[in-house]
């Protein structure tokens, strides 16, 4: 008899006391699949090529057997023979050494349960599958691990979750990534002047808090000039490495509650410009 693989399609030879052995479960020997190899069970294979053998469909009622090799003869009934005698001594039998039991005690007895046999231990397929429990239990950690660092940024700016990474990573030593809130910097001082070296040049300083539970990068600053009419005359952006020049500074970032002082270089637009502003990317 023959059977296959559904997983590798492997056709391996089996015989019946393979078959008895599981119930008809088996395991690949070329990709360690199990499978039940009665679903694809076949006297002869097919005629090459052939890529999957005939699935065999359940039935939906047991089939019935009637071809008969070998059937037991009924054992011959027990013939008692009664003796005239015996029958004779059983009617004057002494009945003075009967003992004779309550009613209820009888009833108590009767309704106490019989002791059931012990059971016993079956390997179930429970058993079997832990390693593909211990597999899949890894690779759902694995994938939650990719989806915080996929979202780390929501998470971090989140008042609970942000808390209880930060707690973790104190205690763990590990430091968190620096994720940009630019809304929660706060500018508390700014001022423009003429730059004290450098001619047809605006020195600007403003003095930025970072209001925010955890540390973020130096944000990108944007800077437009207008006239006294309000309007736009000239704008311009500056990344933190064109405003800072250390680069501990730049990896630490801003912490929270910390506040800093950021001194800028730009070009004098003229008299024209009377007003100024301060953006945060």
């Amino acid at each position: 008899m023959y059977t296959q693989c559904p997983e590798c399609l492997s056709v391996f030879s089996l015989d019946v006391h393979t078959l008895a052995q599981a119930h008809g479960h088996v395991v690949c020997g070329h990709c360690q699949a199990w499978f039940d190899s009665i679903a694809t069970l076949t006297d002869q294979l097919p005629p090459e090529p052939f890529h999957e053998l005939p699935v065999n469909e359940p039935a939906l009622e047991p089939p019935r057997i009637d071809l008969v090799v070998y059937r037991p003869r009924p054992d011959p009934a027990a013939v008692i023979e009664s003796d005239a005698a015996t029958v004779e001594t059983s009617k004057e039998e002494d009945f003075s050494q009967l003992v004779f039991a309550p009613r209820f005690a009888r009833e108590s007895s009767a309704h106490q349960p019989t002791r059931s046999a012990r059971p016993r231990h079956v390997h179930s397929t429970g058993e079997r599958r832990w390693p593909w429990v211990v597999a899949c239990t890894l690779l759902a950690l694995l994938l939650a691990a990719q989806l915080g660092w996929a979202e780390r940024d929501p998470l971090i700016r989140n008042p609970t979750t942000g808390g209880w990474l930060r707690i973790s990573c104190a205690i763990l030593g590990c430091p968190l990534p620096l994720v940009a809130a630019p809304e929660q910097l706060r500018l508390l001082a700014s001022n423009v002047q003429a730059h004290p070296s450098v001619a047809g040049a605006l020195m600007i300083s403003a003095r930025v808090r970072n209001d925010a539970m955890f540390a973020q990068p130096y944000p990108i600053l944007t800077i437009t000039l207008s006239n006294a009419q309000g309007q736009r005359i000239a704008m311009r952006r500056l990344r933190p490495d064109e405003y800072l020049d250390d680069p501990v500074l730049l990896n630490r970032g801003l912490a929270p509650g910390a506040s800093a002082v950021l001194l800028l270089e730009v070009e004098d637009p003229g008299d024209k410009a009377v007003g100024f502003e301060f953006g945060f990317e």
